[in-house]
Order: structure tokens, then sequence, then C-alpha cells
């Protein structure tokens, strides 16, 4: 099982609010799920296509260190829901997992 942290739970799995205004990274931590040995050779992020989204959710980068994944994400436009995957790839493995992003405008 891989560590999400900062993420909440509805019936259709994890999620975390973003404003279309941030830039912000969300990290998945595959430490539990990686066999011994095994180590992630490659890492990506993406977001799935909302149809007429004049802003998107954007991954603008992503880097792995050891077991951890991270992804800087960008924009998105309030009201839509993004699924976001991390990919991973490892000697012997290919193996992915998804969050969802919920995008809104928050006031002070």
């Amino acid at each position: 099982m891989t560590t999400l942290t900062g993420y909440e739970r509805d019936r259709d799995g994890l999620f975390i609010r973003k404003t279309p205004a941030a830039v912000l990274d969300y990290s998945v931590d595959w430490t539990d799920w990686l066999p011994s040995g095994e180590t992630i050779q490659t890492s990506a992020f993406s977001v799935s296509t909302i149809s007429g989204d004049a802003s998107p959710l954007a991954v603008d980068s992503s880097s792995v260190d050891g077991a951890v994944c991270t992804g800087i994400l960008s924009a998105g436009t309030a009201g839509n829901v993004y699924t976001v995957t991390n990919t991973i790839t490892t000697e012997n493995y290919t193996e992915a997992r998804f969050f969802k992003i919920y995008a809104e405008a928050r006031s002070v």
C-alpha cells in the first residue's frame, strides 16, 4: 500500500482540494508497496482530460527520491474534479495509483 498525506477520503477514494491559482507538489510514497530489492526507474504523473476545460490541471514537472514520487501541479478550473495518476516502473513491475483533486475557489 502506498502512503498519501493530507488527503481526504470519500466514497470514490482519496482526494485533495486545490485552488486554481496554487502551484503545489503532490507526493506518492511507494515504500510499503515496493518489493524488496526493487527501485523505481521511472515515474510519470498524468491528469484526466475534461472536455471544454479552459484552464486544465497541468503537470509542470515530476521527480523521484527513493520510493517517493512527486508531481508539481498547477492551474485547474474551479468546480472540476481531476483524476491524477502516478505510474511507476521498476526492474520487474509497472504499477499505478490515482487520487482526485477537487479544484475550488476559496475565500479568506
